[in-house]
């Protein structure tokens, strides 16, 4: 379950803004890698934020609308497929995640990443392990990247049908492989991806 407690520690070592960031899509074969930051308001905390993976889609809109509402900053970033291509999904995330903490609307005074270290960072932090399962600020950052991307991806569905990409959101599904070994790849998909190019 997600709690507050990380940030609570580090509030009381003074740190004021403490940002929460997770990135969706990194696994995709179709589209951006999409990053999310936040930093929560520690007076308007709702504790049905969980890791965006296990909300249903009604569930993760609903509490994407309370972060943007409340919450005291956020911001997305995105590196496309090409740039993926091009310097590799780590890479790409980094940069997303570096898009994202730029973007906020207040500069973080520490961050807290799933997973992953913020030596890329210019700010202090820690990397957080299942962090998006057990970190508040983290997990509302998977939950306004993955909405993000979800609607984003889902507006590809009517230009690239055969891809089934309103159901998939563009990861690997038999049914997307399928297509891909039938009609090869659009201008969308991550050609360096290995089921890309099978």
């Amino acid at each position: 379950m997600c709690d507050y407690a990380l940030e609570r520690e580090l509030l009381k070592d003074n740190y004021k803004y403490i940002c929460g960031v997770d990135e969706v899509g990194r696994g995709a074969l179709f589209g951006p890698v999409v990053s999310g930051a936040v930093i929560l308001d520690p007076q308007k905390l709702n504790f049905d934020i969980k890791d965006s993976k296990k909300l249903n889609p009604k569930k993760r809109l609903e509490l994407s609308h309370f972060i943007y509402d409340n919450a005291t900053a956020y911001s997305i970033g995105w590196c496309w497929n090409d740039e993926i291509d091009s310097i590799n999904i780590l890479e790409a995330t980094k940069k997303s995640i570096i898009m994202a903490v730029k973007g906020l609307q207040i500069t973080p005074d520490y961050v807290l990443i799933d997973g992953m270290k913020p030596v890329f960072l210019d700010i202090q932090g820690q990397g957080v392990i299942k962090g998006d399962a057990t970190c508040i600020s983290i997990a509302a950052a998977s939950i306004i990247a993955k909405v993000f991307r979800d609607q984003l991806i889902t507006s590809f569905s009517d230009l690239f049908p055969a891809y089934m990409i309103h159901k998939n959101k563009g990861y690997g599904t038999r049914a997307h492989i399928h297509a891909l070994n039938t009609i090869g790849a659009s201008e969308f998909h991550r050609k360096s991806f290995r089921k890309v190019t099978n």
